[in-house]
């Protein structure tokens, strides 16, 4: 249930809601992706999937993996359309610059969030990220708990 369907016609294509349970976000970063003509259809109608992807520095270029685009049936005929490849990220230089000194230096690892439309193009929220131990998963589950008790309290009395 990491990956979230959107109504037609809405910004959002696709979340990693599994992101935030296994990672602390730090920093989040939008990035353009360079796709192919199938795929931005397949985005259209909203057939993308985040759940086991992930991003990857490479020869000073940001490359995001794994991320599912189903291809639709009405695709060209002469595509073999591919739904796992990789696909280049677009940053800026002192973006990437300062995301590889973080990532290579610190620990620090790149997630992808959120992938949604803004202006027509198709963008990706990744997120620079810290993993969490079980124990954080733990506390964190337990604080949300407790928020939820606390409003549904709020909301009786």
């Amino acid at each position: 249930m990491s990956s979230k369907k959107s109504a037609p016609g809405s910004a959002n294509i696709a979340q990693n809601r599994q992101a935030t349970h296994e990672y602390f976000i730090e920093e989040r970063l939008e990035a353009g992706l360079v796709l192919e003509g199938w795929e931005v259809k397949s985005l259209r109608a909203g057939k993308a999937q985040l759940k086991e992807s992930f991003v990857m520095l490479k020869n000073g270029e940001a490359w995001l993996f794994g991320a599912h685009f189903s291809p639709l049936p009405s695709a060209s005929t002469h595509v073999q359309p591919d739904p796992t490849r990789s696909r280049k990220l677009l940053l800026h230089a002192e973006e990437l610059s300062r995301l590889i000194g973080q990532v290579e230096r610190k620990g620090y690892t790149l997630v992808p969030l959120s992938l949604y439309w803004k202006q027509g193009r198709a963008k990706l929220e990744i997120g620079l990220a810290r993993g969490k131990k079980q124990h954080d998963k733990r506390a964190a589950e337990k604080e949300r708990d407790w928020e939820r008790e606390k409003q549904r309290v709020m909301r009786r009395g």
